[in-house]
């Protein structure tokens, strides 16, 4: 029993002096225009085929998930989260590698914004397929484009996908 009290008042003289930073305390980081995309959207892939789009908060305001659904099934998760001064973003693809993107943070009323490719995980060969960039187009509140550029065998293929605010 001694010991253990003499453990209490160890961890608890050394931990006393810390100040833990509470999350609600930090700046929020600035998203430029992907902050207007907190709900649900309505779209369509690049064959046209319906799909949905979900844009939610996350570690307290840190990160933007998004996620695309088609037929009722999760096909792809993003996250976007602030890095120095631009945006990252991680891709959780239906391909199997996860690229990671950065942008330079929008300023003002940005209407386009664009990701370039910084790395990639599990991706076995440079050629096999995998998403090397992606641009968001703002039309207004309520409608959105992305293209998301497929890089394969060194040819870069678009595809495109058009969002409208779910009501």
């Amino acid at each position: 029993m001694k010991r253990f009290m003499t453990l209490v008042l160890f961890l608890f003289a050394v931990a006393a002096p810390f100040q833990w930073v509470q999350a609600d305390n930090l700046p929020s980081p600035d998203f430029g225009p992907l902050a207007s995309l907190i709900g649900e959207w309505q779209g369509k892939d690049p064959e046209g085929k319906p799909m949905t789009a979900s844009y939610q908060w996350t570690g307290s305001g840190t990160t933007l998930v998004e996620t695309m659904t088609k037929a009722q099934k999760p096909m792809m998760m993003t996250m976007y989260h602030a890095d120095k001064n631009g945006l990252m973003l991680t891709h959780y693809c239906k391909l199997g590698n996860q690229p990671r993107m950065r942008a330079d943070r929008p300023g003002g009323d940005a209407k386009t914004l664009t990701f370039n490719f910084i790395d990639i995980t599990n991706l076995a060969q440079p050629t096999d397929a995998h998403m090397h960039k992606v641009s968001f187009t703002f039309q207004d509140q309520d409608h959105f484009t992305q293209e998301w550029m497929l890089s394969k065998d060194g040819k870069e293929l678009p595809h495109r996908f058009e969002y409208t605010r779910a009501k």
